[in-house]
């Protein structure tokens, strides 16, 4: 065989592997054996959540080849519960939650809302006499969870601030509170934003909002510690390039949100700053 020859197979080899492994780089994700679990904090019912939430799982698991469940909890306590058992691969959690969750190297955040932060909020029915928080004394009040950052803690530290007794009652999501103020059955309650403007029209027509708190960092998506590097970068990367398409730009209008931006740990020193008790946590 000529060195001609030798050269020509050798080109010819050479091509043939790289245009392969060009092929592969442009090719979708091949769905992988591993499924993930992707856990959302229960602020709505379990139903609204999955409409919102199940089409990015689907988008996840086709630009990472994953297979990313959709998943939640009944109550609040109880996906406090679950995260402290890492039983979800990923979480999107309030700021409080990760705050605590992270101390313990359970989860790392990956990612969070663009162009956003959280402000919880007290309401009460828009025909209420109730004209500032002085006026909740030894009242009975709504609030998700003990755990909920911006829609029960900060409300309630601020009212004990201003010495007004009262007395919460928790009734399990965000959703709730808004339907049980719009009926009466409690003259106020707590909440953030972004669920209260993704509540029906005739519901919030009922609603007022009394008060409002500071600006903190949202929730964070994090990742337990037991997911590899790789699969961690995978999600990071789909999520911070959700926006850039039609399809993305689709989900993240039912989810109520721009886009994803990577997020740090350090982002959610001001809620650290608060010193909050962990004591709000409720788990075995």
């Amino acid at each position: 065989m000529t060195m001609r020859m030798l050269i020509f197979m050798f080109l010819t080899l050479s091509l043939t592997l790289s245009a392969n492994v060009l092929a592969q780089k442009l090719a979708p994700k091949s769905p992988s054996n591993k499924t993930l679990t992707f856990g959302i904090v229960p602020q709505q019912a379990s139903n609204v959540l999955a409409n919102a939430w199940v089409p990015l799982t689907q988008y996840l698991s086709a630009q990472t080849g994953l297979t990313i469940k959709f998943a939640t909890a009944k109550n609040i306590p109880n996906f406090e519960q679950r995260l402290s058992e890492n039983a979800y691969d990923i979480a999107y959690m309030n700021p409080f939650h990760y705050v605590y969750f992270a101390e313990f190297n359970e989860y790392h955040a990956i990612a969070k809302q663009a162009n956003k932060q959280i402000t919880g909020i007290l309401v009460t029915r828009i025909d209420s006499n109730i004209k500032s928080i002085l006026d909740l004394q030894d009242k009975t009040l709504a609030f998700p969870a003990p755990a909920a950052f911006a829609a029960s803690i900060l409300p309630r530290a601020e009212l004990t601030l201003n010495k007004v007794d009262f007395v919460p009652r928790y009734v399990s999501s965000h959703d709730s509170v808004y339907l049980n103020v719009s009926k009466g059955f409690f003259i106020a309650g707590g909440g953030v934003m972004r669920t209260f403007n993704n509540m029906p029209d005739d519901i919030r027509a009922q609603l007022k909002i009394l008060w409002t708190t500071q600006p903190y960092t949202p929730h964070a998506i994090a990742v337990s510690q037991s997911l590899s590097m790789e699969d961690k970068v995978a999600i990071q990367t789909a999520l911070e390039n959700l926006h850039t398409t039609d399809k993305g730009r689709e989900i993240l209008k039912y989810l109520g949100m721009e886009a994803f931006v990577i997020a740090h740990d350090t982002d959610w020193d001001d809620v650290r700053n608060l010193n909050i008790s962990k004591g709000h946590v409720k788990v075995k």
